[in-house]
């Protein structure tokens, strides 16, 4: 397993808040990990359940949704959708033999900078101690060989 390639972070983040809170985050030069990848869209209304299976699929080994807090989204109630989504994602995660613990919905604010950087160390720091993908099959084995207490799940 090459250790650029793990762990690999999906930040899903609305353009009005979410977004806004990392681009000052990044302007106050705040530190957060290198691993987060950050995908732009409107809202988080808008985020289907494909979006975060295709980017678990691909091989992220945790994806994170950031909208606005409940009562601010500019078109209403997307985050509130998305908040119901991502809850039933985590059930089905689980039924699928992925840990519902690799996906996260948060809320940050455009004004939120450094709430935005602790939601990513919080996201890298889970992510490394679940370990690789499942869907990464051999970085997964691999990585579950050199754990002192072998996990069940491979």
């Amino acid at each position: 397993m090459n250790q650029e390639d793990f762990p690999r972070i999906l930040g899903i983040c609305c353009r009005w808040c979410s977004y806004a809170g990392a681009d000052l985050a990044g302007t106050m030069r705040l530190q957060y990990p290198p691993e987060i990848r950050i995908m732009l869209v409107p809202c988080t209304g808008r985020v289907d359940i494909l979006h975060v299976l295709k980017a678990f699929d691909l091989g992220f080994d945790a994806v994170f949704v950031s909208g606005c807090h409940i009562g601010d989204c500019h078109y209403l109630a997307g985050n509130v959708r998305a908040v119901k989504r991502v809850a039933k994602l985590k059930k089905d995660l689980a039924a699928m033999g992925i840990e519902p613990e690799r996906l996260e919905m948060f809320h940050v604010s455009s004004g939120e900078g450094p709430k935005f950087a602790t939601v990513c160390k919080e996201m890298y720091e889970r992510a490394i101690k679940l370990g690789p993908n499942p869907v990464k099959r051999e970085a997964r084995a691999a990585w579950l060989a050199k754990q002192p207490e072998a996990g069940v799940a491979a």
